[in-house]
Order: structure tokens, then C-alpha cells, then sequence
């Protein structure tokens, strides 16, 4: 049986697929050894660790393991029997990043409103990972400070971020289901009720006046406002911005009713000029 853990890897993508001769299961679980890892692993992770991230037995680990060392897109340290990412693996993200022509649109709006906003505000943008949002594009201001420490390939949470919910909320019914069932698949059961209600209220937030409003909710001492983005073109995929800081700098009154209807701003003006 698969083990799980506080980041499990469920099988809902497996069973999915499970009728469908065209899927690869093994090409899936490979994908996933390379998505456990963080921005912040510096010293790598054991086999033991990928494990419990992604859910996998250990030999099932052992073995994508060393067939991803054999590949170059791990290398391996003797000394303490944990993997890095090899230089194959940054190749790949960059030819993502080279295929989002939306980064080059929508960075001069991004600085232009981080600047606008002043120290420690951070305005990014992002995308689905399963159960993250990835930042593609973050912007601060030029002169500042102090501000989130995050950047360019972060991933945040999907059902507690702003930007995560705002995605959540930008999204068809389809995807959103789909999306919903995995969250809940991955919660608590004490914790569902009131983790759907807070989504929920995210989408209703942006129906009526186009943001999101996150006070603490993803991190206790963050605060933050997020709208959706969907681009007129078929070949971007669903997105999100969010503008963020630490709490004691940006007030739930500035997030209210100053930047949040900023960034809506700023969004439409992207969505005029990209279509």
C-alpha cells in the first residue's frame, strides 16, 4: 500500500487514468520524485524523505531514483546519501518560463504597482501545480526593503493562499470539482467544513468585487489580496496575481480599499493591452 504522510501523493491521478493504456504510471510517479522537491532542500533529500513527500513505497522510490541519477536530473552526494537536483531538471523550467510570452506582458505592470505600493509589498503571478500555486513572475519595489522571501519558482498553498483561492475562484466548474475533491481528499475531515466555506467565500469575495481578501489565513503574520487571470489567448493557461506583505505593514483597510481594487486595476489593464 502506499504510505502517507502530511504531503501525501494520493492516487487520484492513478485511478484517473487507471482505464486508459495511453497513461504511464511510471512516467507519473517519476514526475512526482522531482516535484517533492522545495526551493528550500539545500542539503537535499534521502529516499527515506521522498517517501513520505510523495506517498511511494521505498523501493518503488529507490528505483525512480536511480534511474533519475542515471539521467542527470538528480545527483547524488555520498557523504550524506541525499539527492539534489541536477542542471537537466533547471533546463526544463526554463523552457517553460521561454514559453509564457504573458511574463514579458505583464512585469513592467507588476514593478510599476510594487513600486506604486512601497516597502514590503510583493506582487506576483502564478500558476496551478496540483496542489500549489507556482510563481512565475514576482515584483518588488525597487528601493524596498523589506518583503516576502519569495520569488520566481516558490510554491504556496493552493486552498489557504490568496493567490491560490483566487485561482480556485477564476476557474469552470469542471476544474473547480476536480479541484475541490483533491483538497478534500488531503484534509482533515474535523477540518473540511470550514476549509470549504473559506474557498467558497474566496469565489463569492471575487463575484462581487473582483478580489480576494486574505487576512492571515495562508501564514498567521501575511496579508494579502488575489484576483484570477485568464488570458483572451488560448495558448496561456489559467493564472493568478497576488499582492502581499507582512501583516503589520499592510493593514486589512489598505488591502481593502486600496490595493485590492489596485491590482483588479492593474489585471484589467493587462487583460486590454495582451488581447
Amino acid at each position: 500500500m502506499r504510505k502517507r504522510s502530511t504531503e501525501p501523493t494520493d492516487d487520484l491521478i492513478e485511478n484517473e487514468h487507471s482505464g486508459d493504456r495511453q497513461f504511464v504510471t511510471a512516467l507519473h510517479r517519476g514526475l512526482e520524485i522531482l516535484r517533492a522537491f522545495r526551493p528550500e532542500d539545500h542539503s537535499g533529500l534521502g529516499n527515506r524523505e521522498l517517501s513520505e513527500r510523495t506517498g511511494l513505497p521505498n523501493s518503488t522510490v529507490s528505483r525512480l531514483t536511480y534511474t533519475l541519477l542515471k539521467l542527470g536530473y538528480l545527483v547524488y552526494h555520498e557523504e550524506t546519501g541525499r539527492y539534489r537536483m541536477g542542471v537537466p531538471v533547471l533546463g526544463l523550467g526554463y523552457a517553460c518560463l521561454g514559453g509564457l510570452r504573458i511574463r514579458e506582458t505583464v512585469q513592467p505592470h507588476m514593478q510599476r504597482l510594487a513600486d506604486e505600493c512601497g516597502d514590503g509589498v510583493l506582487v506576483a503571478l502564478g500558476g496551478r501545480d496540483d496542489n500549489t500555486m507556482t510563481y512565475i513572475a514576482a515584483a518588488r519595489a525597487s528601493a524596498g526593503m523589506i518583503s516576502l522571501q519569495l520569488n520566481v519558482g516558490s510554491r504556496i498553498s493552493l486552498a489557504r493562499s490568496a493567490m491560490g483561492r483566487a485561482y480556485i475562484a477564476g476557474t469552470d466548474e469542471i476544474e473547480r470539482n476536480q479541484i475541490m475533491q483533491r483538497i478534500q481528499d488531503r484534509t482533515p475531515p474535523d477540518d473540511w467544513s470550514q476549509l470549504r466555506d473559506e474557498i467558497e467565500g474566496a469565489a463569492e469575495q471575487v463575484r462581487l468585487r473582483g478580489f480576494y481578501l486574505n487576512i492571515g489565513m495562508w501564514q498567521s503574520d501575511v496579508n494579502a489580496v488575489a484576483v484570477p487571470y485568464r488570458s483572451m489567448h488560448g495558448d496561456t493557461p489559467m493564472l493568478a496575481f497576488n499582492l502581499g506583505g507582512p501583516g503589520y505593514i499592510l493593514s486589512q483597510d489598505r488591502l481593502e480599499n486600496e490595493l485590492g481594487p489596485k491590482l483588479v486595476q492593474m489585471r484589467n489593464t493587462i487583460a486590454r493591452t495582451s488581447g
